[in-house]
């Protein structure tokens, strides 16, 4: 973890008001509000995201030219709900999280199990049953779960300060993000892999032996192989269900695949090879809108995009990813509280990965498993997701104290 090594000499003084200005404010003392209204914003990664938002629009505009299934003006009203959130959750002080960790270990099982209480759980797409519905409201409770355990997993290791010297203490980290993995790992493999890999992420971050975390990769691949040749065995029992077993080894070999998803990935990736160098046009998606590709709005969004605005688009869409998430993660670097540190890490690692499986398993590098691409997929539990977390990363810089 980074010390802040900055003190009350003139020129390390003006060091780090340049950096705060390199970051996206002005204020030499790390206070917000002293100079106008964008002070407050953390531009640095503000700025890449509203523009994925009107990639996004736009994309979305041509779906709902196409498709049935995508409605426009929904998806501007999740927008917009998801902007009122994220202004929300950047005028609270996120620190008052720090010292939460029963209660926001309590809240992230709650959002994990409604799906499976009775009355509450509906089907998604292909048997899935990570969905709630609430009267008129229909909506995953895991979406806004991912988010409770970045805070939990943050607040649980900013204890340490930096050094888990403890195994009992690293065991205790582990087992507090093994329970809510597991809860929804029941209803949505998908979600589940983000949250392992975000949870995992801001263990690590909080300085965990190198051994101790290497040790536990090796066991978690054992277990996943172990649980992937059992489930194709038949007459034992069998953890992944046939959909999801489908899903994570169709890429290993999708035209010997005689099964949807195969099919899919597929289209998904003729669709990117013939978007060409700068695509075919904003709405002239042949392949992606014409019924080729199922869930071209939701699972393979990047495909439709690829198929439209060709691999000069496709790079501009990553290089904005990029940049939203470095700036996120240069934050971390400066900021001097330990927990603030984690929950950017969370946040970075949490779009890190959602950008490489959807991504990924639009090209057939990775397993297909309906991870949602940040502020592109098609669904308001999504979008307001995302933007809660943009807003959780510019609560820190309203409310940062110091900058290393």
């Amino acid at each position: 973890m980074a010390r802040d090594i900055t003190g009350p000499g003139t020129s390390r003084g003006a060091l780090s008001s340049l950096a705060q200005r390199v970051a996206g404010g002005s204020s030499s003392k790390g206070h917000v509000g002293q100079h106008g209204p964008l002070e407050g914003l953390y531009l640095t990664q503000l700025i890449p995201t509203l523009l994925i938002l009107i990639l996004s629009v736009v994309t979305m505009w041509s779906c709902s030219l196409a498709l049935d299934e995508v409605n426009f003006t929904n998806h501007l009203a999740g927008m917009a709900l998801g902007i009122a959130a994220a202004v929300v959750v950047w005028r609270y002080d996120y620190r008052n999280l720090a010292n939460l960790t029963t209660a926001l270990f309590v809240l992230a099982c709650v959002l994990m199990v409604m799906p499976l209480i009775p009355g509450l759980g509906v089907e998604g797409g292909l048997g899935g049953l990570g969905w709630v519905r609430i009267g008129p409201l229909r909506f995953q409770p895991s979406e806004p779960g991912k988010l409770v355990v970045i805070a939990l997993m943050a607040s649980a290791c900013a204890q340490y300060n930096g050094k888990i010297d403890s195994f009992r203490d690293y065991a205790r980290l582990c087992g507090t993000l093994l329970v809510p993995l597991v809860l929804i790992m029941v209803t949505d493999l998908g979600t589940g892999l983000m949250i392992f890999f975000t949870g995992a992420t801001i263990i690590i971050c909080s300085g965990a032996p190198r051994s101790w975390v290497l040790a536990t990769i090796a066991l978690i691949v054992g277990v996943a192989a172990l649980v992937i040749i059992t489930s194709q065995i038949d007459g034992i029992p069998h953890v992944l269900q046939e959909y999801q077993l489908a899903r994570l080894t169709v890429f290993l070999d999708p035209e010997g695949t005689a099964t949807d998803d195969g099919y899919n990935l597929q289209q998904a990736m003729i669709a990117i090879g013939s978007g060409g160098l700068f695509g075919k046009g904003l709405g002239n998606a042949s392949q992606a809108l014409s019924g080729f590709l199922p869930e071209a709005e939701t699972d393979f969004i990047f495909a439709t995009f690829a198929e439209q605005f060709g691999f000069v688009g496709s790079v501009v869409l990553l290089a904005l990813f990029a940049w939203m998430i470095l700036a996120t993660i240069l934050l971390a670097m400066k900021v001097e509280s330990t927990f603030s540190k984690l929950v950017l890490v969370g946040c970075a690692a949490l779009w890190t990965f959602q950008v490489l499986e959807s991504v990924g398993m639009c090209i057939g590098i990775m397993p297909i498993t309906g991870i949602p691409l940040p502020f592109m997929t098609y669904g308001s539990s999504s979008m307001v997701t995302q933007l809660m977390a943009v807003g959780m990363v510019q609560s820190v810089w309203r409310h940062r104290q110091k900058v290393a």
